[in-house]
């Protein structure tokens, strides 16, 4: 497992569109990220920050289900 890489809001967000995430509405300082899966809709905020805590990215991780691999370096 390798190490996760330092992201702005709006990196993370150009990574989940990459994989099928479509911003659905962004509110102040958050864009709301959304994807249908297997009848599932999968739904992840992210903080439009300059950079990203790795705790909040790892949320983000987390949340959207896809391969942590995406989001190293």
């Amino acid at each position: 497992m390798g190490k996760l890489r330092r992201l702005s809001g709006a990196e993370a967000c150009t990574l989940l569109a990459r994989h099928g995430f479509v911003e659905v509405r962004r509110r102040g300082s958050h864009a709301i990220m959304q994807a249908r899966r297997e009848g599932v809709t999968v739904t992840v905020p992210v903080p439009l920050h300059a950079e990203l805590r790795i705790g909040t990215l790892q949320s983000i991780v987390r949340q959207s289900g896809l391969p942590r691999e995406i989001f190293e370096s």
